[in-house]
């Protein structure tokens, strides 16, 4: 063998020579989402995973979510059907069952509970219709699903995402379609990352600038019992009216008891930093690994991705509409840029509340405000997921 002959053999066991033109254009994508993550810091803890996961899944030849080769044949002795694993899986094909199995959400709310203080929620219980409004995506792109032509299901799992809650999503479409937890997934956690982008252009085409300079009266301290309080009967009114809501909401207050009883700082800590942050390692990798050429570049994947983006700003809308009501019925005294951050991502939507708030007036301090429809966004979605899943788990 000669020399031309060895380098054209290497040549051909590489990636370069496997590379399909799909895998070449998610690459290319997967690179400018970890441009926009570290060079313009669009919510790097979430898009740089989700990135990476998707490069690692478009190399060709990697195998990183390929799943195990099994051989079923005959056991020797007593003849039965017996199954063998050949040839392990890929590494994210293992990480991924974690998404697969709905055991990654959970974890993601008991860790956001016990990083959020629900204090603002608590002393204004108003903005829980701005965060029941910004709900309200959800069931329109369900039906504009429907009418597209996709099952119950698969409607039901697209329109989740306008709650801009990933874990919800995953949670909901690992129950009811699992075949699309790919599309969704990444379109659901694109859309968290890029918050600051999609939502102030709707912020401002929906209110004046008066509305937007208005400063809100200072919110009345809560007490400890009362944050002691408020996770337990959530729990229990959610759990009882929706079973199927269980799971999230009571993971998500269970996280919120450990910060606020005071007596519980070191699981209170470890749901906030160490668990948090290896369950994201793993969710955001594996959910931007699903993004491979084969399904990511297709018709139904794409519509869902412009589904999802329509949910997303229908929520938005639909917030910031109920909060000029509300700055109406108060007389001028409620920002409508709060209802904005009725949608869940917490707490990047009520930090967009807050920015566009000082854009219009120096002295606006909206960002507790804002995160009282935020975590009532959370709990709405939750239930939101938990009602769909009621009308289509069966």
């Amino acid at each position: 063998m000669n020399l031309g002959d060895i380098l054209l053999e290497f040549f051909q066991s590489t990636g370069f020579a496997a590379i399909t033109w799909g895998q070449a254009v998610m690459i290319l994508i997967s690179c400018v989402l970890l441009y926009l993550a570290i060079a313009k810091g669009f919510e790097p803890l979430l898009l740089i995973p989700i990135a990476f996961g998707m490069l690692l899944a478009n190399l060709p030849e990697a195998g990183l979510m390929a799943p195990p080769v099994v051989k079923i044949a005959p056991h020797p002795v007593t003849g039965e059907l017996v199954s063998t694993v050949v040839e392990n899986g890929g590494l994210l094909y293992y990480l991924y069952q974690g998404v697969k199995l709905g055991i990654y959400p959970p974890l993601i709310f008991l860790g956001v509970g016990a990083m959020t203080d629900f204090g603002p929620l608590i002393a204004n219980p108003k903005s829980i219709l701005l965060g029941a409004a910004a709900q309200f995506g959800i069931f329109v792109t369900f039906v504009g699903a429907i009418l597209l032509g996709f099952t119950g299901p698969e409607a039901a799992s697209i329109g989740i995402i306008g709650g801009a809650d990933g874990p919800t999503a995953l949670y909901l479409t690992s129950k009811l379609a699992p075949h699309l937890l790919g599309p969704i997934a990444v379109a659901a956690y694109s859309y968290m990352a890029l918050v600051p982008i999609i939502q102030p252009p709707i912020m401002k085409a929906l209110t004046t600038k008066e509305e937007r300079e208005v400063v809100m009266d200072q919110l009345r301290v809560v007490s400890k019992k009362e944050k002691v309080i408020f996770p337990i009967m959530v729990t229990i009114l959610v759990s009882l009216l929706l079973p199927s809501a269980a799971s999230l909401v009571g993971m998500l207050m269970l996280g919120n008891l450990f910060r606020e009883s005071l007596v519980t700082d070191r699981l209170s800590k470890t749901a906030q930093n160490e668990l948090v942050n290896i369950v994201t390692i793993f969710l955001g990798t594996t959910v931007g690994a699903t993004a491979n050429a084969e399904t990511f570049l297709t018709v139904k994947t794409l519509s869902i991705i412009a589904l999802g983006l329509v949910a997303f700003s229908i929520g938005t809308a639909t917030g910031v509409i109920f909060g000029k009501i509300m700055y109406k019925t108060s007389g001028g005294k409620v920002n409508p840029l709060i209802g904005s951050a009725g949608v869940s991502a917490v707490p990047m939507a009520a930090r967009v509340s807050q920015k566009v708030g000082q854009e219009a007036n120096p002295k606006n301090f909206l960002l507790m405000h804002a995160m009282g429809p935020n975590v009532a966004g959370v709990i709405g979605s939750a239930i939101a997921a938990g009602l769909l899943l009621n009308f289509f788990g069966g």
